[in-house]
């Protein structure tokens, strides 16, 4: 049983976020081992599953990291056979980034991981509480600029998938 803070000790929600934050994306990464991916793997696949198409420069514009560090996660996700690298139909010196049927099949896969995460992680919560703190949270994220369905990790991602030192 874990100890818990004396009742005159204030705990501040920004705190709260940081510590359900790192539970959540820590019990994610979990899940998404059994499917044999990473996480900044499955918010790749998601992003091209959800897009079709997009050139290697704008995804990694999209997710805010190093053109050379998604080189390297991209061609892992190929050696997997989840993504193909397809000459790009308006500019020829580019390729366009395409979900193959399996990884059709691992995005949804994802999905349904990602939903199973959903449910296990707000089970404390009512359908309505769960709206609302869903509105809440977008409200707080859009104020602080995050981009919508990108994970801010990916900014941390160096040049071999390690978090950058500072």
């Amino acid at each position: 049983m874990s100890p818990k803070p004396p009742a005159t000790s204030r705990v501040f929600p920004s705190f709260l976020l940081a510590q359900v934050g790192a539970h959540a994306s820590s019990r994610f990464g979990d899940r998404l081992q059994r499917l044999g991916l990473t996480r900044p793997e499955a918010g790749i696949l998601r992003l091209v599953g959800a897009s079709g198409g997009l050139s290697q420069q704008r995804l990694a514009a999209a997710l805010g990291i190093h053109p050379s560090r998604l080189v390297a996660i991209l061609d892992e996700l190929e050696s997997k056979g989840l993504v193909e690298r397809r000459p790009h139909p308006e500019d020829r010196r580019t390729y366009a980034i395409h979900l193959t049927d399996a990884g059709e099949a691992t995005w949804k896969e994802v999905a349904r991981v990602a939903r199973e995460h959903n449910e296990a992680l707000l089970a404390a919560l009512k359908p309505r509480e769960r709206e609302e703190l869903g509105s809440l949270l977008q409200a707080v994220a859009d104020e602080q600029g995050l981009t919508p369905g990108v994970h801010p990790g990916y900014r941390r991602l160096g040049p071999r998938g390690a978090p950058r030192r500072r």
